[in-house]
């Protein structure tokens, strides 16, 4: 059969389930590396021992306008240094390093100038690459957030996977209401694979149709949530303004990711909301399937 590459689960949301006495706030799966080191890479060891073969360092969220006037403004650096040794702990054959949207999540009228954001994912490639086995530009939502990070994030000199999020509803329509198909161009230019991520799975067979004619291996990864909330797009929200989705059992979720394996789709995983045992059903399918993951 096919050999499938399975990418681990949701880190932010995995962190917040585990720490049920702490309220969530805008920098908690970047601040839970100082207040409880080690969390962070047994979370990696779970997701690999569930079966991911990639470990998605815990980096999405790293970028000096998230940190600034923050007391972890002083240690940028630092941060990546932690996220990357805890990654290094998981056990999974490969690492990931992730590059999360620069302003917010969502928030495509956030991006900065195509020159100015590629400067910024630029400094954070060259950070992640020597530890990295590719770099993973997450959560893309317009044409010209993947222009400027495939730019910035090809400086590594190490694969780059770009990660498109389109709208819920609309899968064929970036969340910035672009054409998903407006996208594929810069992905061929720049890119050894593409993605859908952080979007409802059922709005990822419809673009899963798009991404197959790049050329390129191509695949996705589906969040939780029930829906991405007006108070999520504020400034520095919290994810406890999004719910789960009741229905988001690792069966039910397996069943969607099959399914995009039965479109072609050769890297699979899972966002947030994503366990350990949403990779493990998707293991156990895949293999029974008679697929080998890679």
């Amino acid at each position: 059969m096919t050999e499938i590459t399975l990418l681990d689960g949701g880190m932010g949301q995995e962190l917040i389930h585990r720490t049920p006495d702490d309220a969530p706030t805008p920098l908690w799966s970047t601040q839970v590396m100082v207040n409880l080191p080690g969390l962070v890479a047994q979370v990696h060891r779970d997701f690999a021992d569930a079966g991911a073969t990639v470990a998605t360092t815990n980096t999405y969220a790293i970028h000096r306008d998230r940190v600034k006037d923050t007391p972890l403004e002083a240690r940028f650096n630092d941060l990546y240094t932690m996220a990357l040794a805890e990654a290094r702990l998981s056990k999974a054959p490969r690492i990931a390093g992730a590059i999360g949207p620069l302003g917010a999540s969502y928030r495509p009228d956030l991006h900065p100038p195509s020159d100015e954001g590629a400067a910024l994912y630029g400094d954070i490639a060259r950070m992640l690459g020597p530890s990295c086995d590719l770099l993973l530009c997450e959560t893309v939502c317009s044409v010209l957030h993947a222009e400027s990070v495939l730019r910035g994030a090809t400086r590594s000199g190490k694969p780059v996977w770009l990660s498109l999020s389109v709208d819920d509803t609309e899968g064929t329509r970036l969340r910035s209401g672009e054409p998903l198909a407006d996208a594929i161009p810069y992905a061929q230019a720049g890119a050894d694979a593409v993605l859908i991520n952080c979007s409802a799975p059922e709005a990822i067979p419809a673009g899963l149709e798009i991404l197959a004619n790049a050329g390129l291996p191509y695949g996705a990864y589906a969040n939780g949530f029930e829906q991405i909330s007006e108070g999520f797009l504020g400034d520095k929200p919290t994810v406890d303004t999004l719910q789960s989705r009741r229905d988001f059992t690792p069966e039910a979720y397996a069943d969607h990711v099959m399914g995009w394996v039965d479109q072609g789709a050769t890297i699979v995983g899972g966002c947030c909301e994503v366990s350990p045992a949403h990779i493990a059903e998707i293991a156990a399918r895949l293999r029974a399937g008679g697929h080998t993951i890679i």
